[in-house]
C-alpha cells in the first residue's frame, strides 16, 4: 500500500541549536526533543528523569473529595465492598489493582467482571442484582459507568452507594452516583485528562492515601499493572501517564507482581519489557480470557500468588491461541468481502451473524491495515448487531457514529475505537448512513496511511550514542512515540534477501560512503521492485538495538521505501 511520509514541522533553529548545547547531545536529536515540547534544560531534566513527586494532586479532580470520604468510611466501617470493572485489560487491571490494594485494610472486599456475551459492555442489570443479593453497601465501578444512567438508579434505589472511576466521555446525562470520577466530565479542573481507566482508580487510591496518611509505597508497588493499562488502553504517554509508565515498567521489569511474572515468562520474552512488548505479549493473553470465556480467569491471575499464577497463565495462554485461530479466519473472510465491495467507498462496514464478538475489534483493526478505511466489524448477538469500530488517523470514528444514533439501541467509546449495538433491521440503513457521514467528513489524505517522521538523519549519525540517548526518551506511546528517522538517498550493493516471501533485509550505505548499516523490512517484500543494486533511494525507519546471543548492533527497522520522498 503507497503511504504519504509527513514530516513533523520544523522546530525554531535557535532554540534547538541552545538544547543541543546545554545537554551535549546532537541538534538531530535536540530537534525531537522541541518538537515534543521540551526546550530548556530544566525540560529536558524532567523529561529524561520522571518523578513520581510530580504526580497531580488527586483531590483536583472533580468529587475526589466525596468519593475518598466514602470509601474511608467503608474500609473502616468493614461494609461490603464490591469492584466492578470492563472485562477489557483496562476493566481487569483497574479492578486488580483497587482489590490488591484495598485487601490490605478490609477482608470485606469482591469483584464482578460482566459477561461480554450475556451482559454486555458496562454495568450491567445483572451486576446490580448480584450486588443487592450479596448486601454490598459501596460498588466501585472502574472502566465505565459514565453512560449508566438506568444502573446508576438501579444501585440508589437499592440503597447502594456507586462510585464511578471512568474515563470515556461523558452522555448529555450523568449518572446519579454517589460520586463521579471522570477528568473528562464538564467542570472537571483536573490538568490532565487522558489517564487510563485503571489510571483513574489509582487516582482514588493515591487520595485515599494522602487523606488517611499512608505511605504511597504501598500504592506504588502496584504500577506494574498501570503502565499494562496505559500500554493496553493506547492512551497518550505524555504528562502523569509517562510518569506511570515509566515507573510501572520498572517495575515490570525488576519485580513483577506475581500474574504479570507468570505472562512475561510464558511469553518467552528474554529482555526488557517495553510498552510495544506490553501490548503485544501480555495485553492479548490478558483480553484472551474476555474474548472467548469470561475475564474473571484474568482478574484471579492478576490477584493471584506464585502458587496459582502459572495454573492461570498457561490457561490464558491456551485462550489466546484460541483468539489467535478466530482472529485469522474472520479477518481472512472480511478481507474478502470486502475486495467484493464498491472500491470508492470511505468506509468499511461488514456484517455476519457468525462472527465470534470477542474478536471483532482485532478484525477491524487487522481489515484497516490492507484498507484504509474507518472501519466498523458487526456480528449478531442475542438478536441483536452488535460491534466494534477502529478508525484511521484524525478521524473521529466515536462522532461519525453519533451521528447515525437514530438507527442504533447504544454506543460509545473514544475517537479511534468505539463500540455499537443496533436492531438488525437497521444494519443496512446504518451502512448508508454511516457511509454517507465519513464521506462527507474525511479528508483525502487520510485515506492514505502516513508515516511521520521526525527528522532527517544521515547515517554517519547513526550510532549507538544516538541510539542510547533517543532510548531514554522511551517510554513510547501515542504522542511519543518511537522517532522516526529520515535518510536519502542510500545505495544497496547486493539485492536484498526476501525472507518467508514476506520481509527484506539487507545492507545500505551512504552515497559518499561505503560503511553497511544492515536493514529489515517486515511485510514489505512488494517494495523490491523499488530497491535496485546502485540506484539511490530513500528510507524511512525506527533505530533499534539487534542482540543476539550478548553481541548487540543496530539495526533500521524499516517503515517504508520510497523512490521521490
Amino acid at each position: 500500500m503507497e503511504k504519504r511520509w509527513v514530516y513533523k514541522d520544523e522546530p525554531d533553529n535557535e532554540i534547538v541549536e541552545k538544547l543541543s548545547k546545554e545537554i551535549n547531545i546532537s541538534t538531530y536529536l535536540s530537534k525531537i526533543l522541541v518538537q515534543r515540547g521540551v526546550s530548556t534544560f530544566d525540560e529536558a531534566k524532567e523529561f529524561f528523569r520522571p518523578s513520581l513527586s510530580k504526580l497531580h494532586d488527586p483531590f483536583l479532580m472533580l468529587n475526589m473529595d466525596r468519593a475518598v470520604n466514602r470509601l474511608t468510611d467503608a474500609v473502616f466501617n468493614k461494609e461490603k465492598i464490591l469492584i466492578y470493572g470492563d472485562y477489557d485489560v483496562d476493566g481487569t487491571t483497574s479492578v486488580s489493582l483497587i482489590y490488591l490494594f484495598l485487601k490490605q485494610f478490609s477482608d470485606n472486599i469482591e469483584f464482578y467482571i460482566p459477561d461480554r456475551y450475556t451482559e454486555g459492555y458496562g454495568i450491567s442489570e445483572k451486576g446490580i442484582n448480584h450486588a443487592i443479593d450479596k448486601q454490598f453497601q459501596l460498588i466501585i465501578a472502574l472502566d465505565c459507568g459514565i453512560r449508566a444512567v438506568d444502573r446508576a438508579k438501579q444501585a440508589k434505589d437499592a440503597d447502594i452507594d456507586l462510585i464511578i472511576c471512568d474515563h470515556h466521555i461523558p452522555g448529555k446525562e450523568l449518572p446519579d452516583a454517589f460520586a463521579i470520577l471522570d477528568p473528562k466530565q464538564k467542570n472537571c479542573k483536573y490538568p490532565y485528562k487522558e489517564l487510563s481507566g485503571c489510571g483513574v482508580g489509582f487516582k482514588l487510591l493515591e487520595g485515599f492515601c494522602q487523606q488517611n496518611t499512608i505511605e504511597k509505597e504501598i500504592l506504588f508497588e502496584l504500577l506494574d499493572l498501570v503502565a499494562v493499562s496505559i500500554g493496553c488502553d493506547i492512551v497518550p504517554i505524555v504528562d502523569e501517564n509517562r510518569i506511570l509508565a515509566y515507573y510501572g515498567l520498572k517495575k515490570l521489569n525488576q519485580a513483577p507482581s506475581a500474574g504479570l511474572k507468570s505472562l512475561i515468562e510464558i511469553s518467552g520474552k528474554k529482555n526488557q519489557f517495553s510498552i510495544t512488548d506490553v501490548v503485544f505479549s501480555i495485553g492479548p493473553r490478558i483480553n484472551a480470557a474476555g474474548r472467548l470465556t469470561h475475564a474473571t480467569e484474568s482478574v484471579n491471575l492478576l490477584i493471584g500468588d506464585s502458587t496459582q499464577t502459572d495454573t492461570f497463565a498457561d490457561n490464558l495462554n491456551d485462550r489466546n491461541k484460541e483468539r489467535r485461530e478466530f482472529d485469522q479466519t474472520i479477518t481472512e473472510e472480511a478481507l474478502e468481502m470486502i475486495s467484493n465491495l464498491n472500491s470508492n467507498k470511505k468506509s468499511t462496514v461488514l456484517f455476519k451473524e457468525d462472527w465470534h464478538k470477542g474478536v471483532i475489534g482485532i478484525v477491524a483493526s487487522r481489515c484497516i491495515e490492507h484498507y484504509h478505511r474507518p472501519t466498523i466489524i458487526l456480528t449478531e448477538s442475542k438478536g441483536k448487531a452488535t460491534g466494534s469500530a477502529r478508525s484511521v488517523d484524525g478521524f473521529d470514528v466515536h462522532e461519525a457514529i453519533s451521528e447515525c444514533a437514530d438507527l442504533l439501541e447504544q454506543f460509545g467509546g473514544h475517537t479511534h475505537a468505539a463500540g455499537l449495538t443496533l436492531p438488525i433491521e437497521n444494519v443496512g440503513a446504518f451502512i448508508e448512513k454511516f457511509e454517507e457521514v465519513v464521506g462527507s467528513r474525511i479528508l483525502p489524505e487520510q485515506l492514505i496511511p502516513k508515516v511521520e517522521i521526525d527528522t532527517d538523519l544521515p547515517l554517519n549519525e547513526v550510532n549507538f550514542k544516538t541510539y542510547n540517548i533517543m532510548s531514554q526518551m522511551a517510554p513510547f506511546g501515542p504522542q511519543n512515540m518511537s522517532p522516526v528517522f529520515g535518510t536519502k538517498n542510500v545505495i544497496v550493493d547486493t539485492i536484498p534477501k526476501v525472507i518467508k516471501d514476506k520481509h527484506i533485509k539487507g545492507f545500505v550505505h551512504a552515497q559518499n560512503s561505503t560503511k553497511l548499516f544492515e536493514f529489515i523490512g517486515f511485510g514489505m517484500a512488494d517494495k523490491m521492485d523499488l530497491i535496485k543494486v546502485g540506484e539511490p533511494f530513500h528510507i524511512a525507519y525506527h533505530l533499534e538495538e539487534n542482540n543476539y546471543l550478548g553481541n548487540k548492533s543496530l539495526i533500521l527497522n524499516l517503515k517504508d521505501v520510497k523512490i521521490d520522498a
